[in-house]
């Protein structure tokens, strides 16, 4: 636990420098408020694919990447996002990637073409991925050694966004057209940037330095090679003979930039992602299980409702309200998460959480003993979310609280390897149920393997040090 040193002990009696500050909590709401906005985004554009398609005159194949450009986007800037705010100032790059964010809303509103709502979409997840690290960045340095608690509650927000995004989606899609579900974040993201120039504070940086633009280059090539590499084992066109070549060359550059990349990182005194990062102290223990957790969480809401129709038969909106579930449960125990983590430490929490999901996991994968289908895989989407709820606040403050001096680069970094393992879940596990010839029993073996990963995760956390009260 942090120590204080009482105020009349200070020059003048000036407060401690971990004190929270006063607007702390207006400031919490404007970035909260940020960081919805995008949630809503990501969810509420998946409505309107078909719509876009049809008015644009594309096909779904590349109407799909109107949602992918912003997921490659946003996993690229990620772990720059850290590295740019400890730079130029967690202020700056929030503050930048709102404008830009809603800069780029306006722009697919107004795409004349598919080719045009993909690059400002991949410009969007760009703009997401620069706010994230610097919003958790400028909420540590608000709330002091209330830190803990402020960036657990961010926990709840994307759960939030999943709930609600196919609702506005689906409303201003109805009452309007598809251009309005970006047009809506133009005067929300206008206010925010008025309310962040006014109340943000800019948290400590160390100045723009040298720009480690090998390290980039290096960085976004491993990245990009990778995505590319996952992505083609879960196309149907991997198994011939020129698909096969294309998977094996992208696997072999990702495997020697992602050397390269380490073995410069270890060389240069300030890279753009230090070595330590990602494996020093525990934190390589935390990345993996961040790795598996995005694969779990992401995987199970992208494959749980094609998993309801191909197994049992579900009409699609039946499907599509059993991950209603795991949201609410996410939400609830998100909040109990919170309200134990200085108590119990972020490690009870986190094996509770890890063995919950893998629970939820095998209560899905597994034919209903008793009650309709339906009711049985609401339950399991309710209990993975419990445990998700529960473990996600401890996994962000287990990997931060070794390094409460970098909290955006470690978060940066933290929301890139579960979004690359959601992607790496998503192609893996879609492949092998349209591919099966029992697709519903493919789709349970898929589920069941990703219990048996979350228990190895869990094996691995137990040897983090545990870590009480604030850090």
């Amino acid at each position: 636990m942090t120590d204080t040193v009482p105020d009349t002990d200070r020059p003048g009696g000036a407060p401690p420098p971990d004190t929270p500050l006063p607007r702390r909590k207006l400031v919490f709401a404007v970035v909260g408020l940020a960081l919805l906005m995008f949630s809503l985004d990501g969810t509420s554009v998946a409505i309107a694919i078909t719509t876009i398609s049809g008015d644009l005159g594309a096909d779904l194949a590349w109407t799909g990447w109107v949602i992918t450009g912003a997921a490659v986007g946003q996993i690229l800037a990620l772990p720059l996002g850290g590295w740019l705010s400890d730079r130029f100032g967690g202020r700056r790059m929030f503050l930048a990637g709102v404008a830009l964010f809603t800069l780029t809303s306006g722009l697919s509103a107004l795409s004349p073409s598919i080719g045009a709502l993909i690059a400002c979409r991949l410009v969007q997840g760009l703009a997401g991925g620069i706010m994230l690290p610097a919003a958790n960045g400028v909420v540590a340095h608000q709330f002091g050694h209330d830190r803990d608690r402020a960036l657990a509650l961010f926990t709840s927000v994307f759960p939030i966004g999943a709930i609600l995004g196919p609702l506005v989606g689906g409303l201003v899609l109805t009452t309007w057209s598809w251009h309005g579900i970006f047009l809506v974040n133009v005067p929300l993201g206008v206010v925010l940037l008025a309310f962040g120039l006014a109340l943000v504070d800019d948290p400590p940086h160390r100045g723009a330095g040298r720009v480690d633009v090998v390290g980039i280059g290096l960085l976004v090539l491993t990245l990009l090679a990778t995505m590319l590499t996952i992505t083609r084992l879960g196309s149907s066109g991997s198994g011939t003979g020129s698909g096969v070549l294309l998977t094996a060359l992208a696997a072999v550059v990702a495997v020697l930039a992602g050397v390269a990349f380490v073995l410069h990182s270890r060389r240069r005194p300030d890279p753009v992602v230090p070595v330590r990062l990602l494996a020093g102290r525990g934190l390589g223990i935390m990345n993996i299980t961040n790795v598996v957790f995005g694969a779990v969480v992401i995987g199970f809401s992208a494959t749980l409702p094609l998993y309801a129709q191909v197994r049992y038969e579900m009409a699609a909106f039946v499907a599509g309200a059993l991950l209603t579930g795991r949201a609410i449960g996410t939400i609830a125990a998100s909040g109990a998460s919170v309200a134990l983590l200085r108590r119990a430490g972020f490690r009870p929490l986190l094996l509770v959480g890890l063995g919950a999901t893998a629970a939820g996991l095998v209560v899905t994968a597994v034919p209903p003993p008793f009650g309709d289908p339906a009711t049985w895989l609401f339950l399991g989407s309710t209990v993975l979310g419990l445990g998700g709820g529960l473990a996600a606040p401890a996994a962000n403050n287990a990997a931060m609280h070794l390094v409460p001096d970098q909290v955006a680069a470690v978060s940066g970094l933290r929301t890139m390897f579960r979004q690359m393992g959601g992607i790496a879940a998503v192609s893996v596990m879609t492949a092998v149920i349209t591919a099966s010839g029992d697709p519903g029993r493919a789709g349970g073996i898929t589920f069941a393997v990703l219990a048996g990963l979350m228990v190895v995760a869990g094996v691995f956390v137990a040897r983090v040090p545990n870590q009480r009260g604030r850090w």
